[in-house]
């Protein structure tokens, strides 16, 4: 089995590019980067110093339930190539460690996968979620800081 490491659906990220609301209702807030921390979860880079960008409220989920945590994310402001589905850590996963945590069928958190992970272990830690415990549909990388959604681990 493989993994690969997926980015926001562009069909999506497009319409918020240009100007469609968040899941809270509200338009797409316009910054200027300075460098540090600004990542696209669509092309799955950093945003480079002096490149517009938006900041909306985003929701990684289909349904609408208890364990569908919101929070914001960044997108380049402008339309970006969305980043190759990979086997290989995104450019963005720069920080020392991450969330991994593994999600059902039901898009239900299951218990016990969650761990804060080396950076240069994701990629063994989600295919070892996915090759021990057959309720892992998906597998989300979040920060450990403040727990914003990263990107997708998918399998195949």
């Amino acid at each position: 089995m493989t993994i690969h490491f997926s980015p926001l659906p562009t069909t999506r990220v497009r319409a918020l590019q240009n100007g469609d609301k968040d899941v809270y209702g509200n338009l797409p807030e316009r910054r200027i980067s300075d460098g540090d921390g600004n990542s696209c979860r669509h092309c799955l880079k950093n945003i480079p110093e002096g490149e517009p960008f938006i900041i909306v409220a985003y929701r990684p989920f289909e349904t609408l339930q208890a364990y569908a945590e919101t929070g914001p994310i960044f997108l380049c402001a402008n339309p970006c190539t969305p980043a190759p589905e990979t086997p290989a850590l995104p450019e963005t996963l720069d920080e020392p460690d991450y969330i991994v945590r593994g999600y059902d069928s039901d898009e239900r958190i299951v218990y016990g996968t969650g761990a804060v992970t080396p950076t240069p272990d994701i990629p063994a830690a989600a295919q070892r979620l996915y090759e021990t415990i057959d309720r892992v549909a998906f597998v989300h990388v979040r920060s450990s800081r403040n727990n914003c959604y990263q990107c997708r681990i998918d399998k195949g």
